[in-house]
């Protein structure tokens, strides 16, 4: 798997430094830790309506002392900044292809050698929607791996890594605990986040 920007030496550790210094400065609070069982895991991002989250997810990444790759769509990775958001992390996602995600990504998490946190944002956009895609939920399932409920709560500043969440195969009754747990947090543009479909 390719070097990232949580894996390359000497620039790993300066990231870090800054990431923990922008968010303290900036009056963020990051909360959590990632358990030793959970080293490979599907973490959910949301809310997820801005720009913006990329760069706090990635603060807040360093300062949890996370590996994660996320899913984007595959425009942002086209030139001149592809391989910018690859060595971030990245991995493109082409939603006007139909292939199989859920599958390749569940055998990239079995196969890693080292620990590995798939980020996925279960709204697939950051445009307002009350429809959460369920690629996560079943990423997860089929690696046999947990869910982390990870969260970025702009209206109280404070971000980081909820429960776990051991997916049982019932994806309706599931996704209900799941979105529980998150309507309380507000993105960065709260009117475009929805825990509860209409």
């Amino acid at each position: 798997m390719q070097n990232t920007i949580f894996t390359t030496p000497l620039v790993s550790p300066l990231f870090k430094w800054l990431s923990i210094r922008v968010l303290k400065l900036s009056g963020w609070q990051v909360q959590g830790q990632l358990p030793t069982h959970a080293q490979k895991s599907v973490l959910i991002a949301a809310p997820h309506t801005s720009n913006w989250d990329l760069p706090m997810t990635l603060m807040v990444a360093f300062a949890l002392e996370l590996r994660p790759r996320w899913m984007g769509k595959a425009s942002i990775f086209r030139w001149p900044f592809g391989s910018l958001m690859l060595w971030l992390g990245g991995i493109p996602v082409d939603r006007s292809q139909s292939n199989n995600l859920v599958a390749s990504s569940a055998q990239a998490i079995r196969d890693a050698a080292e620990p590995l946190q798939l980020i996925v944002p279960p709204e697939g956009t950051r445009s307002k929607t009350r429809h959460w895609k369920t690629g996560f939920y079943y990423i997860a399932h089929s690696a046999q791996v947990p869910i982390v409920m990870a969260y970025m709560d702009y209206a109280n500043k404070q971000s980081g890594l909820g429960p776990l969440f051991e997916p049982t195969g019932d994806v309706e009754a599931d996704m209900a605990k799941i979105k529980a747990f998150y309507q309380p947090f507000k993105g960065k543009n709260a009117d475009q986040f929805a825990a509860e479909d209409a």
